[in-house]
């Protein structure tokens, strides 16, 4: 922790009576629980101030909240904080250009710096613990209500694997522990994610049966428009899917496939043995060492990369 930039960014939110807060682009738990934590803090403990959180919704994460639909007055004038974002072309709404000033608060492994103060903690295996960690730092200034803790606790939840992804530690439960002290109704974040349709349960079944396997242990699938058409799930709803080819006992990689808006093939990529940020990073994506996403294109560009992580896998098991 840096008290020091944590100081600063405190220093300018005290400044600035307008701040808008960007999840990243096709938000996920983690992304869009420290979004709306942190804007519970910021409400909760500057009443006097306008906080927005401006960027893209999602089924998923509404149950936490749904973004503000930004205008170009949202960000005039503004402190912008983008959260869980390691580059600044995923950054949610691109106006964050128009604000005054700009911070970043991430825990990827850096791509770029693109704001004014960076605060990236590498060691925090989600961005809301970050968070968490701002509240507990200023805890004499700040406040927080329930709604913001079950916020931060989806996030945190989300991003660690329910805490059992690397990088989860004992402070990360001892950090937990304070957003219990705060009261909220964790059984509800639970149900929420252990609820599935009808709809999304039969094509898992269609996707474990039909998912590939490369020669040295790859994992994979690829899921296709009349996937999603024929068994009526949305692709956020399949893509939620991809832990489940983790399981396999000699598959130290997996990846699953899937088209996104203008036909764009893009990648989630899981290990629980090799890094695979850097596999990742040539495929114009990043991320974590055991959970990266790449850019592909094209359906074309999948057999590239396949054939990269295939021989990745297999250097992996040659060195056990």
């Amino acid at each position: 922790m840096d008290k020091k930039v944590l100081s600063s960014i405190l220093d300018k939110i005290e400044l600035y009576k307008k701040i808008v807060v960007l999840p990243h682009q096709r938000p996920d738990g983690d992304c869009i629980g420290t979004a709306f934590g942190l804007k519970d803090i910021l409400k909760e403990s500057y009443p006097e101030k306008e906080v927005y959180v401006v960027g893209e919704s999602s089924d998923f994460t509404s149950f936490i909240g749904v973004p503000d639909e930004g205008t170009d007055e949202m960000f005039e004038g503004a402190l912008a904080i983008s959260v869980d974002t390691a580059s600044k072309d995923r950054v949610g709404d691109s106006r964050y250009e128009k604000a005054d000033f700009l911070i970043k608060i991430d825990h990827h492994i850096p791509v770029d710096d693109f704001g004014d103060i960076n605060y990236v903690d590498t060691s925090r295996p989600a961005a809301a613990l970050i968070i968490l960690d701002f509240y507990n730092l200023f805890r004499d200034k700040l406040s927080m209500t329930s709604a913001g803790a079950k916020a931060l606790f989806m996030g945190i939840l989300t991003d660690t694997g329910r805490f059992k992804y690397s990088g989860v530690n004992a402070d990360t439960f001892r950090s937990v522990a304070d957003l219990f002290d705060i009261g909220f109704d964790s059984r509800s974040v639970y149900a929420y994610l252990d609820t599935r349709t009808e709809e999304l349960t039969r094509f898992k079944g269609f996707f474990l049966q039909n998912y590939q396997k490369t020669e040295h242990g790859v994992a994979y699938f690829k899921i296709l428009p009349e996937h999603l058409e024929e068994f009526n799930v949305t692709l956020e709803e399949a893509s939620s899917l991809v832990n489940e080819l983790g399981v396999f006992e000699d598959c130290p990689i997996w990846i699953l496939f899937a088209e996104y808006e203008e036909q764009i093939v893009r990648a989630r990529v899981r290990s629980k043995g090799p890094a695979i940020n850097e596999l990742a990073g040539r495929f114009d994506g990043g991320g974590h060492a055991m959970a990266s996403g790449a850019n592909l294109g094209t359906w074309e560009r999948t057999d590239e990369l396949l054939k990269e992580a295939d021989q990745l896998a297999k250097e992996y098991k040659e060195s056990l």
